[in-house]
């Protein structure tokens, strides 16, 4: 990749040093083919990296409500079926180095061949994505077996979200089922579309998303057993632990 970029690039000794300078030209790279040899190194790295977390489950899971499940923890180390990405419109990922958003992270781990699907599907397609609807791609080097990305609503700050936004953010969960449900899937794990930068209030975005699965799931008939909650802060696990186990 360096040679990639026709620029003089000091790469440091520090293994740490390293790996955020791979990672930060992998985010900054456009979409285009990339040699076998490269692929093959990578995808050893990034396998062997995988490997080397605390991967997690479903049995593993202890925090169920029939089909739902709620799970605190980096999402890109979940043995799914498939996670959800909250992707922009573009749904080529975070093009900013190192930045710390869940459409970052899951580029980073998964490597440079899903930005380029991402780009075939969107090259297909002919238009950004629209909020609301989902894309499902390969996962690559992640442990599941497939990323679903979907756009949620993006809130001013200062401002609360509209009706319309609400609406589109249950659209969000909706579509990501539909998408796991049209390709036989058995388990998906949500990331908490919108509440990142998208600045989606945390507690309503809960409460969205609770109510669209349940009724989801009570409705349609759907090869899904396991539709898990992802959380990372010990706050957000706490707001949906009290919207899915207090009567």
């Amino acid at each position: 990749m360096i040679e990639e970029r026709n620029e003089v690039i000091d790469v440091p000794d520090d293994y740490s040093a390293k790996r955020d300078l791979f990672r930060a030209l992998m985010n900054v790279r456009m979409p285009r083919e990339v040699s076998d040899e490269f692929l093959k190194v990578q995808d050893e790295f990034l396998t062997h990296e995988t490997q080397s977390k605390n991967l997690t489950s479903i049995d593993e899971i202890e925090d169920a409500k029939g089909k739902i499940m709620l799970w605190q923890g980096d999402i890109t180390t979940l043995k799914v079926d498939a996670i959800v990405n909250a992707a922009n419109s573009k749904l080529l990922g975070c093009f900013i180095p190192l930045h710390n958003c869940i459409d970052n992270v899951i580029h980073s781990s998964s490597g440079v061949q899903l930005r380029e699907e991402c780009d075939r599907v969107m090259k297909k397609q002919g238009h950004d994505e629209e909020v609301g609807n989902a894309k499902i791609t390969s996962a690559y080097n992640l442990p599941s077996k497939y990323v679903i990305h979907t756009v949620g609503p993006a809130i001013p700050h200062g401002s609360k979200p509209s009706g319309d936004d609400c609406d589109k953010l249950a659209s969000c969960y909706r579509s990501c089922l539909d998408v796991a449900d049209e390709n036989g899937l058995e388990s998906i794990a949500f990331c908490s579309i919108s509440t990142g930068v998208f600045n989606f209030p945390q507690e309503l975005a809960c409460r969205i998303a609770i109510e669209t699965v349940e009724d989801y799931l009570k409705t349609n008939e759907t090869s899904l057993k396991h539709v898990i909650f992802d959380v990372f802060s010990d706050s957000s696990y706490l707001i949906y632990k009290r919207e899915l186990f207090t009567d």
